[in-house]
């Protein structure tokens, strides 16, 4: 997996005239609480993916239609999806250097489907899950099929199949099953299921951690749970377990390394934070709302400052 890394950013005088008087700073109350990150943000209802530095200024945007996934490589450029069939990858001065249409491309021409999920490989391939077709597949820069798995799906739905998957390092896939099937699986490369658990919810995100442990977003559970290999339950927040907030759909979830937890808190109105950020006891160390540039539908939030 690539690892994130600094990008360019645009000049604040030249973002101000192209953004207009909504983004000016001295308009707008403070978007953070705690200590601030900077962070890739992609949301549905202002059809904007932005990177907002530590101050709260957006210092790279770009318009899309639908979005559920969004990485900044390590090389600078974004990949990041326009729709739920096109993904593309830009520079930071907006040039476009990649384009995968997958409604067209590797047999899928004629039939329904729609991408959630996607990751470029340290080898160069990109790694993408659709949902329709129920697989998941490894392209090449010039978008041919080098590999293909297919999924397990007790209920198929072309929206609803998948949500967040990511390979992990040992070449399985941590697919993220939602709609009704409501459940995490892991599959090996040859496309076994080797692990699953069921939160018993519309399951948006996984993520392995380096304990062996799986860091789960609930989707609307309206929580964030840890399990071990076995399927316990060893650490979770609750809808109303942090003070004077309340979890709605909660999509990616994140550790950090210094073993706090990033949630992604989506569909959950104005009165409560975007994203937030806790430590392993619970307690809320930042947050982030912002309700103008930004809106009600925001599943994609990923914090590219991350330190011990």
């Amino acid at each position: 997996m690539r690892l994130l890394a600094p990008v360019w950013s645009l000049s604040f005088v030249s973002l101000l005239a192209a953004a207009g008087p909504a983004l000016q700073a001295a308009d707008r109350p403070a978007v953070s609480t705690g200590r601030p990150h900077r962070v890739l943000i992609g949301d549905d209802s202002k059809h904007i993916l932005a990177i907002v530095d530590a101050r709260g200024e957006i210092e790279w945007s770009q318009p899309i239609g639908t979005i559920h996934d969004a990485w900044l490589l390590a090389d600078g450029n974004l990949l990041f999806q326009t729709d739920w069939q096109t993904i593309v990858e830009m520079t930071p001065n907006k040039q476009e250097v990649w384009r995968y249409d997958a409604g067209k491309s590797n047999g899928n021409a004629g039939r329904p489907v729609e991408v959630h999920a996607f990751q470029r490989l340290p080898d160069g391939r990109t790694m993408i899950a659709e949902s329709g077709p129920g697989r998941i597949i490894e392209v090449d820069h010039e978008g041919r099929l080098v590999k293909e798995i297919a999924l397990k799906l007790e209920h198929h739905a072309t929206h609803t199949d998948t949500r967040l998957v990511r390979k992990l390092d040992n070449g399985h896939y941590l697919v993220a099953h939602e709609g009704a099937n409501k459940i995490v699986r892991e599959y090996d490369e040859q496309g076994q299921v080797v692990w699953e658990f069921e939160p018993h919810s519309k399951v948006y995100s996984a993520m392995r951690l380096a304990s062996g442990n799986t860091l789960i977003g609930c989707g609307d559970g309206h929580r964030v749970i840890e399990v071990d290999p076995a399927g316990n339950i060893v650490w979770s927040v609750g809808e109303k377990d942090l003070p004077g907030i309340t979890l709605a759909w909660v999509t990616m979830v994140e550790r950090l390394p210094n073993g706090n937890t990033v949630i992604v808190n989506c569909h959950a109105g104005p009165e409560n934070p975007q994203i937030i950020e806790v430590t392993p006891d619970r307690q809320v160390v930042w947050t982030f709302k912002d309700f103008e540039r930004f809106g009600n539908s925001m599943p994609v939030a990923r914090v590219l400052d991350a330190a011990p």
